[in-house]
């Protein structure tokens, strides 16, 4: 394998910018709505876990039609579209909070309509990232993209609280507006590759061929699986730990806000050595660290019941950041390899269907966290989480030597390294 040179273009370097806007404005929002819910509106276990549903529901209903525009439409239009459809719906909670309208549901109303913008973005930029470079630095492209997400994760929690908790919840969704504004600016600007028109056919046909290509693929169906235990227990977990939190680690606001910041914090380290990482060990062993890792991080929170201090749970949130990243980044390649250009933004879509497991989790917290506590779904989710490690680690993908070659909508490969 020749080494892959970091030499990305300018027009790649503009979509990871703006991916770094889009992607802060969504982890401040995201942080800042559980928090204000408890500390503003004074909601528990139950009803937190019910908003999480309501922030996460747009990926069940949203991804496979934003997958079928991301195929058929410039996939650069979509993105600047959906971030302005998020940059309006932070605003309007902003003024809901100025008025002092503020409401569980008007809260999680337009937090689902800003989680929409999230979708759109989030099926089309996988898409659009093999138009822009090589085959040979696509490693690096993922890499850099996820640099620019795990950068949101370390600062957009632990901003989103600090927020909350210095100068009140409205500055918060504020500034996340405003950085959906610059991501629509610098995605205006990007020039995009023109595509060969895809021919038009009823749109359950060309949903049938990307869910069929996915569960029918070798590589890709354990991966899918395994993604979705992944989020289901993920979002369990996330359903009730702030409240958990304050009142079982004694957190404030802000408090809350740094020990979510771990787990960006573990992504960012992740990232910068994702490319080194896969230079130097098998393809496979590096998609099967993430969920093995994420394991090991759900073991640390679960000790928090018996050894309750933040800094446990600080570690869970690295731990759960660090592996999984590695997964993202190498499983992301892979998909982008095997998949023909003329499916990506199906396939992508596919695979934002395993987030469709997040309001389930959401739901399994509000159920299990409302009944028994947010104890019990910690342990529930550490079972969860073993589950996703053994798919993985049964799969072929772990047993692939290097990226594999891509493959051209003419069936041929084009070697990627």
């Amino acid at each position: 394998m020749s080494p892959i040179v970091d030499t990305l273009p300018p027009t790649f370097n503009r979509l990871a910018w703006s991916n770094l806007a889009a992607q802060s404005a969504e982890q401040i929002a995201l942080a800042a709505a559980p928090i204000v819910a408890v500390l503003l509106l004074g909601v528990g276990e139950g009803q937190t876990g019910l908003l999480q549903t309501a922030l996460t529901l747009p990926f069940l209903l949203f991804a496979i039609p934003a997958g079928l525009l991301a195929d058929r439409a410039s996939r650069r239009l979509l993105m600047a579209g959906a971030e302005a459809l998020r940059a309006l719906a932070l605003i309007g909670i902003l003024a809901s909070i100025w008025l002092g309208l503020l409401t569980l549901p008007l809260l999680a109303g337009l937090g689902f309509a800003a989680v929409c913008g999230t979708v759109v973005y989030s099926v089309a930029a996988p898409a659009l990232v093999p138009q822009l470079v090589t085959p040979q630095l696509l490693p690096a492209a993922n890499a850099r993209i996820e640099l620019a997400r795990t950068i949101a994760f370390a600062s957009g929690p632990a901003l989103g609280g600090a927020l909350v908790g210095w100068v009140g919840a409205a500055p918060a969704f504020g500034f996340a507006a405003a950085l959906s504004a610059i991501a629509v600016v610098l995605l205006s600007g990007l020039a995009e590759p023109a595509r060969a028109p895809a021919p038009r056919r009823h749109s359950l046909q060309e949903v049938r061929e990307g869910a069929a290509f996915v569960m029918h693929h070798a590589l890709l169906r354990p991966v899918f699986v395994t993604q979705f235990i992944f989020n289901t227990a993920s979002f369990l977990l996330l359903a009730v730990f702030v409240p958990y939190a304050v009142h079982r680690l004694g957190l404030t606001a802000t408090g809350v806000g740094v020990v979510l910041g771990m787990y960006g914090v573990g992504m960012v380290i992740g990232a910068l050595v994702a490319t080194r990482v896969m230079r130097r060990l098998a393809f496979g062993i590096v998609i099967g660290l993430g969920p093995v890792t994420g394991f090991v991080g759900a073991g640390v929170m679960a000790l928090t019941t018996v050894v309750p201090i933040p800094l446990l749970a600080g570690l869970a949130f690295f731990l759960l950041g660090v592996g999984p990243i590695l997964w993202v980044i190498s499983t992301t390649t892979l998909r982008q390899s095997v998949t023909p250009p003329r499916l990506l933004g199906r396939v992508s879509a596919i695979n934002i269907m395993s987030y469709a497991a997040r309001p389930l989790g959401s739901a399994l917290g509000a159920v299990v966290g409302g009944f028994y506590g947010a104890e019990a779904c910690l342990y529930l989710a550490l079972a969860i989480f073993g589950a996703q490690a053994v798919v993985i680690l049964l799969s072929p993908a772990v047993t692939l030597d290097r990226q594999p070659e891509m493959v051209a909508d003419d069936g041929k490969a084009l070697r990627a390294c």
